[in-house]
């Protein structure tokens, strides 16, 4: 993340509200080096933990200075040009950036908000929103692949993918880190990538609220209602 995006928050004071203080943690906690290669078997050697403070237990932790929508060129999964921007505008969206091979997080994160969006949502609120997921993984996430893989988890579901270096600049506007695949100890091939779900406003098309790989369907399933709104949840 460029500097600008977080100057301001070394200059916080110590008199500033509570929730001001967490999202500036939250913020620079998200800009740091949170890396996790799904499914490498070697959780303490492949993941970078960074602990964040959350008001109350909650799952999502709200920004108090929002990101901006990547502005991300990619190709959806019928291997058609995909804006992210101008196909997302006005609309609620969740951003999530990982890869169809990984066994655990990434697969269990989709089927999270699948889940909470089928339990919770009207079908017209699921048709307004947006799921996004960015593949990490484009040498082997091709359009057809990802297609794929996201009917087993809705077929409304967005899926990109594309040149790795426009895929990483993409995940770095929001902070999130994203390696290039390579081979584990084991010879397995994972992906290195931040886990952080971002749900961006109808409103302002900014986002501002933070999800980590802990959030449940029931936690997504009690927020949606509201980020459809663009209310913090």
């Amino acid at each position: 993340m460029s500097s600008k995006s977080h100057s301001t928050y070394p200059s916080q004071s110590a008199g500033k509200s509570t929730r001001k203080k967490l999202a500036a943690a939250a913020l620079l906690a998200a800009a740091a080096l949170t890396l996790t290669a799904c499914g490498s078997g070697d959780d303490k050697k492949s993941t970078a933990d960074v602990s964040v403070e959350t008001d109350s237990g909650k799952a999502a932790t709200v920004l108090d200075q929002p990101y901006k929508k990547p502005d991300l060129v990619l190709k959806d999964t019928h291997g058609k040009k995909y804006d992210l921007r101008k196909e997302t505008a006005g609309k609620p969206t969740l951003i999530y950036f990982g890869y169809t091979h990984c066994p655990d997080v990434c697969p269990l994160t989709m089927n999270n908000i699948a889940a909470a969006k089928q339990k919770t949502l009207s079908k017209a609120d699921q048709k307004k929103l947006k799921v996004v997921f960015v593949t990490t993984d484009p040498g082997r996430d091709t359009p057809p692949e990802l297609g794929e893989w996201l009917k087993g988890v809705d077929a409304d579901f967005v899926g990109l993918t594309g040149d790795f270096a426009t895929i990483q600049a993409g995940a770095h506007q929001l902070a999130i880190s994203v390696e290039p695949s390579k081979k584990d100890k084991k010879g397995k091939i994972v992906s290195m990538h931040g886990t952080q779900v971002i749900a961006f406003s109808p409103k302002t098309d900014a986002g501002y609220v933070i999800y980590n790989d802990k959030a449940t369907a029931d936690d997504y399933a009690k927020d949606l209602p509201k980020l459809l709104k663009g209310q913090n949840p």
